[in-house]
């Protein structure tokens, strides 16, 4: 410390630990090192950034103050330390070139999308940029997916094959622009461009009459043809989606049966003439993230039956980069204002396929499905979906976190003594590494079930590793031995692995996110996860912690007769029930589906199912909702692993909310709903059995009596979700506790879990469901990742 002219001169180091690099951080703490004063210099490193400065007291505090309270938009500080050094009188403040450190702990922005500033620069004629498809500044534009390494500069991305021209050169080394170190920064005289293919053209127009490749591939689109486009992180399938015949036949090359597709509109009011949107729905639109919505269908919609069968919701996105804006603006210009301009976006893949997202890969791949390729010469390095989500609840929930999210950490509120990486689930995997306080939580991976998709989930292990300094001492997995994440952890050469039960791993991942350390009363339903007895648990009432759990309650057994068929054919659970409930008395039953059982096929389900030949006993709420869908004559097979439930939810919405009090909830016959808990388990343990049995009954009853499928369905959802929160206060009673944690892929079920909620709350419980993960099986490894952090602890 010295003193000048009765001033107190100090120098500080400041290192800053965050989203930090590639957000136009440096520049902003040099504008505001000049403004106060100040010498020294900023310098981005394996910790993120680093600064020296040096000046009065006064202005070094005030200084601080604004490089914490006014950061960049994509700027995220998790972490300062502050310390005194002896003054070096520079003479300038200066930006100094990064630094490789010992430990890197520096953080990857998510890619974002193409900032207000870009996109008036993108539609202005007198503009050096003026339709560039790759326009970007610090504060918007491709990062997780074209990062190679860190520290985060241009020589370890992919565009270090395009090697600046002196303007952009000029803007990348000016410390006050826009796009000074902006490591995508580029123009179309030096960067990326776009290039239009088509193999089968013979709806389109002649490409000849257009010299732009965006423009003729908008005229393609808007005659029917589909093509593949590229993305940020990965190819989509493009079609014109009031075009019925191009999306059929979209649906059919893709082989995607009856999934619904995503759909790209311009702007937010072209959304609202679809659908309806609220003020929390516009707000996840229009983010930065930009991820796909699902948003309440408008009756008068005139969205052809092929983009969402069944569905009443809608999955819509606003355009996130340069070339999407471009693509739509010229699209319009070539349907005419006639018509809302909406395009279908898919993940340009077959069914069950990761992304594609090389170019070669991709040309291959695509060209059974697609008419033509929207190409470019960026390469994407690492591959990542879109995001899924909807509002609930007055806040967002994800369905699948990945482009625009990922790898933004979730901050923990346990520090890990260890590194860790938690392998995750089967269906709808991620990954998760941790360290100190942070967890990484990949982008979506997918279901593992290929050997495609095996690759892109070790390969994103491998990316996160590297870039975030992270090899694993720990090892945390799912109990199920045939999962191919929980072979890859066992095979791996990770000296301590730890297995977490599913529904555990679910609670846990609640926990985690909130913060929470437990105990709370945990109820976790889904469609299958590996129970320690070896039956396939899915309807799990317990007292968690991290450490541990205890089982109080379940949805009473029943065999799963062929396993994994039962999955498919949902007409097996439907007879399932029936036979719990009645005995072999149901084959009796005047009722549509019981005529049109096949009795032969039963008998031999029956057989096995007495044999204990692939017929394990299930607590799955998952496959109650499948029963009753098929009971109710909605659907006896299903082409993916959830549909039934969902086109039951579906029918169940038609129905007016609240119901009627008095008829909402199926009773028993001496109108109790309590006793729906009584009965205990018979395996020994304290353990409640949920009996759904009088609800089987109650429903076969309104079918004898010609109820609507709708008010029936109706009527179920109301029913378990009273059900559940029963059992939720018999837990409470032998507990003592008021926290409640839901997790698991039913509650997607929006009908359920809001109906749930509202009664749980209603008996003075605190609820707390994933805000941060989905809370299907792409928030699983973060739970994981929890409970090992705990164990590696004690």
């Amino acid at each position: 410390m010295a003193s000048v002219a009765g001033s107190t001169i100090e120098r500080r180091r400041i290192i800053i630990q965050g989203i930090v690099q590639g957000v136009g951080f440096r520049p902003f703490v040099y504008g505001q090192a000049l403004h106060w004063g100040l010498v020294g210099f900023v310098l981005n490193d394996s910790s993120g950034v680093t600064i020296e400065v040096e000046g009065s007291v006064e202005a070094l505090d005030s200084f601080q103050r604004a490089v914490y309270e006014e950061t960049p938009p994509l700027a995220r500080i998790d972490s300062v330390v502050t310390e005194l050094l002896s003054p070096c009188h520079d003479t300038a403040f200066i930006i100094a070139h990064s630094q490789a450190g010992a430990e890197r702990q520096a953080l990857i922005s998510p890619d974002t999308v193409t900032c207000d500033d870009c996109l008036r620069e993108l539609f202005d004629p007198q503009d050096r940029r003026y339709r560039y498809p790759f326009i970007n500044c610090t504060n918007c534009g491709p990062r997780f997916t074209i990062v190679q390494d860190v520290p985060y500069d241009r020589d370890k991305t992919t565009m270090r094959v395009f090697p600046m021209c002196a303007d952009c050169q000029e803007e990348y080394d000016n410390p006050l622009h826009r796009r000074f170190h902006a490591q995508p920064n580029a123009c179309p005289v030096c960067g990326p461009h776009v290039s239009l293919t088509t193999w089968s053209s013979s709806n389109a127009a002649d490409a000849s009459e257009y010299s732009d490749p965006i423009t003729t591939a908008a005229h393609y689109l808007a005659q029917g043809t589909i093509l593949a486009v590229k993305g940020l992180g990965g190819y989509h399938l493009a079609c014109d989606a009031l075009n019925g015949e191009a999306v059929q036949r979209l649906r059919q090359r893709k082989h995607r049966e009856i999934k619904p597709f995503a759909l790209m509109v311009p702007d937010l009011q072209t959304a609202q003439q679809l659908c309806y949107v609220n003020d929390a729905e516009a707000a996840l639109l229009q983010s930065r993230h930009r991820p796909i919505v699902l948003l309440a269908r408008r009756p008068d919609c005139a969205m052809p039956p092929g983009v969402a069968p069944v569905y009443n919701t809608l999955g819509i996105m606003l355009p996130y980069t340069p070339l999407h804006y471009l693509l739509l603006r010229d699209f319009i210009a070539a349907i005419g204002a006639d018509r809302p301009a909406v395009l279908v976006m898919t993940s340009g893949n077959l069914s069950d396929e990761p992304i594609a997202y090389r170019d070669a890969d991709a040309r291959q791949r695509l060209a059974p499905i697609a008419e033509g390729m929207l190409t470019h010469n960026r390469d994407i390095h690492m591959r990542c979906d879109d995001t899924v989500m909807r509002s609930i609840v007055g806040a967002g929930q994800f369905f699948r976190r990945s482009r625009g999210y990922a790898p933004e950490p979730i901050p923990l509120s346990l520090d890990l003594s260890v590194p860790l990486l938690a392998c995750g689930g089967h269906l709808k995997n991620t990954f998760c590494l941790g360290k100190g306080r942070q967890a990484f939580v990949s982008h979506h991976i997918g279901d593992l079930e290929n050997m495609e998709t095996l690759t892109s989930f070790r390969e994103g292990i491998e990316h996160f590793q590297r870039i975030f300094d992270i090899y694993p001492e720990v090892v945390a997995y799912d109990l199920h031995p045939e999962y191919l994440a929980t072979k890859y952890a066992l095979d791996s050469d990770i000296p301590c692995k730890i297995g977490v039960q599913h529904h555990h791993a679910h609670i846990a991942s609640v926990l985690a996110e909130h913060g929470l350390k437990g105990p709370v009363i945990g109820l976790a339903a889904d469609g299958t996860g590996y129970g320690t007895d070896g039956a396939i648990w899915g309807c799990e009432l317990m007292v968690a912690d991290l450490l541990g759990f205890e089982r109080l309650a379940h949805l009473r057994y029943v065999p799963l007769p062929g396993g994994e068929q039962a999955v498919h054919q949902p007409w097996r659970m439907a007879a399932v029930y029936l036979a719990q409930a009645y005995g072999d008395t149901f084959l009796d039953l005047d009722i549509p589906f019981v005529r049109q059982l096949d009795k032969a096929k039963w008998r031999t389900l029956t057989q096995m199912v007495a044999r204990n030949l692939n017929s394990p006993l299930t607590s799955s709420l998952g496959r109650l909702f499948d029963a009753v869908a098929a009971l109710i004559g909605l659907r006896k097979d299903v082409l993916y692993e959830g549909q039934a439930a969902i086109e039951l939810e579906v029918l169940a919405s038609e129905e007016e909310y609240p119901l009627d009090k008095a008829t909402a909830v199926y009773r028993r016959g001496d109108g109790s709903a309590s006793a729906l808990v009584a009965s205990r388990s018979t395996s020994g343990e304290n353990q409640m059995a949920l009996d759904v049995a009088p609800v089987i009954r109650a429903i076969v009853e309104d079918i004898q009596q010609g109820v609507p499928s709708s008010r029936i369905a109706a009527r179920f959802h109301c029913s378990i979700a009273e059900l559940l929160a029963l059992a939720c206060f018999e837990a409470h009673k032998q507990s003592g506790l008021k926290v409640v944690a839901l997790s698991g892929g039913v509650f997607q079920n929006r009908l359920l879990l809001e109906q749930l909620m509202r009664s749980l709350e209603e008996m003075a419980f605190q609820v707390y469901i994933n805000r941060r993960v989905p809370p299907n099986d792409g928030g699983l490894s973060l739970g994981q990742l929890a409970v090992a952090a705990a164990h590696s602890q004690t």
